[in-house]
């Protein structure tokens, strides 16, 4: 446990020098990402792959669904098996909450997730609704593979070229936006 808190920690702190108006819009259907500085449309990324569950409400760790919410870029993770790892803020507050409605997570665990949120920290990663979602490159993988169907746990994948584009533009605190 300690690892991993030293870890996010660590690369919650790294710094891209990114404009700090610019936000992500993830359209699943479109299987793009707008990057954005305010209403505008300044870039787009396409042909993005998401999980092999589809996008919409997670359910529970291991589900394969991308996860439509607001969330931020939470830690930056430069040596991932996936070149590159931006870290979401999932679960969000409103997931928990909704969650909690459900039975699907306890008290504790949504005192935990909002509490996170409310200090500005990462929420907790090891929850029954799962963990580790983000932005990733493709690392070794095949770009044919990728271009050809979804096929992420749930995170939003982009070649390594996209990925290490996107670094530029992005960092920790960046407005994500999935629907």
């Amino acid at each position: 446990m300690l690892r991993i808190c030293l870890f996010i920690c660590v690369c919650f702190s790294s710094s891209v020098y990114a404009d700090s108006d610019v936000w992500l819009l993830v359209d699943t259907k479109a299987r793009k990402i707008e990057v954005k500085k305010g209403d505008q449309t300044v870039e787009t990324l396409s042909q993005i792959a998401i999980g092999r569950g589809g996008a919409g409400l997670k359910s529970h760790r291991g589900d394969n669904i991308t996860p439509f919410g607001n969330y931020r870029i939470g830690w930056i993770g430069e040596k991932s098996s996936f070149k590159r790892f931006f870290g979401l803020t999932y679960p969000s507050t409103e997931d928990a909450e909704h969650a909690l409605r459900q039975g699907k997570i306890d008290q504790m665990t949504y005192y935990r997730i909002v509490s996170a949120h409310q200090n500005n920290q990462i929420p907790p990663q090891n929850t029954p609704l799962g963990g580790q979602i983000g932005i990733h490159g493709l690392g070794r993988a095949d770009e044919r593979v990728h271009k050809a169907f979804d096929w992420t746990h749930g995170c939003i994948a982009l070649t390594n070229g996209q990925i290490d584009h996107l670094s530029h533009l992005v960092d920790t605190g960046t407005v994500v936006k999935i629907k």
